[in-house]
């Protein structure tokens, strides 16, 4: 919530964020370092500009959440060879092809606080690299000798592009609700996340309950996760970290604080949504009028419950598998979701 919170209880708030994760990565460590070495090795190419770009984005860093739900996901069904590290790294390849293709469709500027690979060796060579990185994640996906990880994994490349499209048809428009939002965020970012858990049942030879199970989990993961992602950016707390804000505001993304705001708003607060969004006609102090009308109709609180009701149904998907550390590590990083730099 965009609300004064004391110092101590940030801190500690922020230590229990980094301890879900440090927890799964502890569990995970071994097969983690295997993945990132198949990432190293298979982002190599004879065109030198594809590694130094690709090392560029990798090498900036994040939580590779993803393809640690691969191989927790694998843990938790009892698998014990390696075509897990291959999808995890498959994983994160189209993950970070997204990221390279996002950066341009959005012409960002920052990535994770510093110059997007796009602003640094331009449009065309992030997009050939992107294609580049989804192209090996399809020849590891191909190296397990599964037609069913191929099938999950494609479906889900496609979703992304999907939702990728359907927020370019919702940007700027004022009128988007919740449910066109929801279709966004399940196809952008969901989609990964659940297709991540998915095909590690599948190389374990589990059952078809239990693949849906994990499909829901990381479904209403991601969910959760965007969710969170896109409230941070209307959050004057977020600011407090020394974080960068309103990206989605400048680009006049619909995301579910400005479908509320606006919903709830009376006309000259709709009137203001019209001019920043819709008209894109955005001035000094906007941002700022932004995250008071939406404090002023408690918008964060709202959101913040549809987030921790998609985490208690990602929760509740996993009652059926046998308690243990890594089930345990899973439920933390649910809670993760909801809880991070607050």
């Amino acid at each position: 919530m965009a609300v004064a919170v004391d110092s101590r209880v940030r801190d500690e708030r922020k230590d229990n964020d980094a301890a879900a994760l440090d927890y799964l990565a502890e569990l995970v460590a071994e097969d983690l370092q295997a993945v990132n070495a198949v990432i190293v090795d298979r982002m190599q190419s004879s065109v030198a500009l594809i590694p130094q770009l690709a090392g560029y984005i990798v090498a900036a860093g994040g939580k590779r959440l993803r393809p640690m739900l691969t191989l927790a996901s694998a843990r938790l069904c009892g698998y014990t060879g390696d075509h897990d590290k291959l999808l995890a790294a498959a994983v994160e390849f189209i993950h970070t092809a997204t990221l390279l293709h996002d950066d341009v469709v959005d012409e960002s500027g920052l990535r994770r606080g510093r110059a997007s690979a796009n602003a640094v060796f331009g449009n065309q060579a992030s997009v050939l690299v992107g294609d580049f990185l989804f192209s090996r994640a399809f020849l590891l996906m191909v190296e397990t000798g599964s037609l069913e990880v191929l099938r999950i994994l494609s479906r889900a490349s496609a979703v992304i592009a999907e939702g990728e499209v359907l927020q370019l048809q919702t940007t700027n428009n004022i009128e988007t609700d919740e449910a066109a939002y929801l279709d966004v965020i399940r196809g952008k970012t969901a989609a990964l996340f659940a297709a991540a858990c998915q095909v590690s049942v599948v190389i374990a030879g589990r059952s078809a309950d239990e693949a849906a199970a994990l499909e829901r989990y990381g479904m209403n993961l991601g969910i959760a996760f965007q969710l969170v992602d896109d409230l941070l950016d209307y959050s004057s707390l977020h600011r407090q970290f020394g974080k960068t804000i309103g990206d989605d505001f400048r680009e006049g993304k619909m995301t579910l604080p400005v479908v509320l705001a606006y919903q709830r708003g009376n006309e000259s607060e709709r009137a203001f949504w019209r001019r920043v969004l819709q008209d894109g006609n955005q001035v000094d102090g906007d941002l700022d009028r932004a995250i008071a009308i939406m404090r002023r109709h408690r918008v964060h609180e709202t959101a913040f419950d549809r987030a921790h009701g998609f985490v208690a149904a990602a929760k509740a998907s996993l009652t059926g598998f046998d308690d243990s550390p890594i089930r345990q590590a899973l439920l933390d990083v649910a809670n993760f979701v909801v809880e991070r730099e607050f």
